[in-house]
């Protein structure tokens, strides 16, 4: 019996086990694993190397609306090429629904900028910035049902922070269509009332960013996000969590039982509020949100990675431009802190770094990390033949260079931004093959994929977005948008 592929001599490696074995693809699906498979039309040796699930980032930013003359560095080709190139087969973007738009309409836009162009799969979330009536009653259950399974709120963000209120009224939404809420959780009063009052003593450079937005902010935010999801008994997402504080909020709402996850970046494990106190703003290109912290906040995330507080490890990648009009450095960015575009570039190097970082220095395991790079995101958001590798499943796999040193610099990458934030950052271990349903996208470095090889990815609904049915019965979320 041939293959189309069979990729032979590596080291398969899955969330549980590491093995020596090869692998058999037919019709972009994995359908045998075992050794001397026989014969193929293409055969990978990948002797020396390891053999990983393809990395799926369940949190990207790609062409996405940013403000008044704000221009997001990449489309859905150049943010997926850079994906691929950093051994991802899957990126998960936003549809953010801008106030005063259709939902359905969001979604229609974000498929039309990406249809054709795409080197890997992508599966939208949606964002939710107006719940109104028809948002709740009618768009966002039906979507939900068309397979976009999960969605995300912010509690910070002019024109974006839900109160609580309605942040109330879409968990409710979601406890019932059985969707997964993220939610963005930062005090936006708070950073508002900060923010004046830096700007009235004149402190306006990038580092005050992080000034603006301290610990406090996120801790009572994550506190109050789980607070309201314990209401309505609907499970969540804590994404980008930089700090200790908010990790122990999680912690102990899954003592009490609560169904919350935890989601942190490479830019707090291996950046701080250092970063953003450049010389001629070029702090800006580190403002994120929430900000880099401080190196004991470094070495909590490190700990919530190796003991599960963090489910999965994604790049929140957010690219803009620094030496453009468009850019970071819009002609109000160079005036406050408060006006420079929130967000850096990260999806091509969030493996490498947690690989290098967390593999190699023994802060976790290779299982470890492909169930934080791959298969925790799959199973997160219901992606349901991609995160493994065993016979059933998608071959999306990824083949890693262990030994291989790289200096990470903006002359390697292949994103949209004129810069990354881990310029001169030395790891080992790089993917050097990326393969999409037995397609190879990246071979040994070089492309040899096209756009458009690539497409949406519908999802069911997680098993761990189910609530856990803890209310009385009486409780009907969501029966009056009916």
């Amino acid at each position: 019996m041939s293959y189309d592929l069979v990729i032979a001599g590596g080291t398969v490696a899955t969330a549980s086990d590491t093995f020596s074995c090869d692998i058999g693809v037919r019709d972009g699906t994995i359908v045998a694993m075992g050794h001397d498979l026989g014969p193929a039309k293409e055969t990978i040796d990948a002797t020396g190397h390891l053999v990983l699930p393809g990395g799926i980032d369940s949190h990207v930013h790609i062409a996405q609306p940013s403000g008044d003359g704000i221009v997001m560095a990449d489309d859905f080709a150049s943010g997926t090429l850079s994906a691929a190139f950093g051994g991802n087969t899957t990126v998960m973007p936003f549809c953010m629904q801008e106030k005063g738009t259709s939902l359905r309409e969001t979604v229609k836009d974000y498929h039309k900028l990406a249809e054709g162009r795409c080197y890997t799969d992508v599966s939208f979330h949606l964002v939710i910035s107006e719940p109104t009536e028809q948002v709740l009653g009618q768009d966002l259950p039906a979507l939900i049902e068309d397979g976009y399974t999960s969605f995300k709120v912010f509690m910070t963000y002019d024109g974006l922070a839900l109160n609580d209120r309605e942040m109330l009224e879409v968990m409710s939404v979601a406890r019932e269509t059985g969707a997964l809420v993220m939610v963005h959780a930062e005090n936006y009063d708070a950073i508002r009332f900060l923010t004046d009052r830096l700007e009235r003593g004149g402190h306006i450079a990038p580092k005050f960013h992080g000034t603006s937005r301290p610990i406090p902010v996120e801790r009572e935010a994550t506190h109050r996000a789980i607070s309201l999801a314990e209401l309505v008994d609907v499970p969540v997402m804590i994404v980008h969590v930089s700090n200790r504080e908010a990790m122990e909020e999680i912690a102990r709402a899954r003592s009490r039982g609560l169904k919350v996850y935890g989601e942190t970046c490479p830019q707090y494990l291996v950046l701080t509020e250092k970063d953003m106190d450049g010389l001629n703003m070029e702090g800006a290109k580190y403002v994120c949100s929430p900000p880099p912290r401080d190196t004991a906040s470094q070495q909590a995330c490190w700990e919530g990675l190796s003991n599960g507080i963090f489910n999965v490890f994604s790049s929140d990648h957010c690219p803009f431009r620094y030496d453009d009009p468009a850019g970071k450095l819009i002609p109000k960015g160079k005036t406050s802190f408060r006006w420079v575009p929130n967000g850096i570039p990260g999806v091509e190097t969030r493996l490498p770094i947690l690989f290098s970082e967390g593999v190699g220095k023994g802060r976790i395991t290779l299982n470890q990390f492909v169930a934080l790079s791959s298969t925790n995101h799959a199973k997160t958001y219901g992606l349901t033949k991609k995160g493994s590798i065993a016979i059933g499943m998608d071959a999306d796999i990824a083949i890693w260079d262990p030994k291989r040193e790289v200096t990470i610099s903006q002359s390697l990458l292949h994103h949209g931004s004129d810069y990354t934030p881990y310029e001169g950052i030395a790891v080992t271990g790089w993917p050097v093959t990326t393969i999409l349903r037995g397609q190879v996208l990246v071979r040994d470095g070089q492309l040899v994929g096209k756009p458009g090889q690539g497409g949406h990815v519908a999802r069911e609904r997680s098993a761990l977005a189910a609530s856990a049915g803890q209310l009385p019965t009486s409780f009907e979320p969501a029966g009056r948008h009916r």
